[in-house]
């Protein structure tokens, strides 16, 4: 049986408070749910939602996953702030990627450390 599993990856640089990055993850768990395939979203709902918060040190590294998981085809969103209360407006915060295969996300985001 194929599990899935989905990512969230912080910019660690942000130092963001926890109620900020509370509220950004949410925004990409849910904002990249809606990019995947509706038997992934299912087969992802009836196995637990499975996710992993993970981080990165700095903008480009964000970038460099975004463009990986979209040549494997992977469901993923980049968080874009209003900037209304820590940061300045457009900055990016964090990047959903998933639900989708373990294996396949594994190999874009395994090297990353929980934050």
């Amino acid at each position: 049986m194929t599990e899935y599993k989905q990512c969230i990856i912080v910019r660690d640089d942000l130092k963001l408070s926890k109620g900020k990055l509370a509220v950004q993850v949410a925004h990409a768990a849910v904002s990249s749910y809606e990019t995947a395939d509706r038997g992934v979203r299912e087969a992802w709902k009836e196995s637990g939602q499975k996710k992993v918060v993970l981080r990165v040190a700095t903008l480009q590294e964000l970038f460099e996953l975004k463009e990986s998981a979209r040549k494997h085809g992977l469901p993923n969103f980049l968080v874009t702030d209003a900037g209304l209360t820590e940061v300045p407006p457009g900055t990016i915060t964090v990047l959903g990627i998933g639900p989708a295969n373990v294996v396949e996300l594994d190999k874009i985001t395994g090297h990353l450390k929980l934050l």
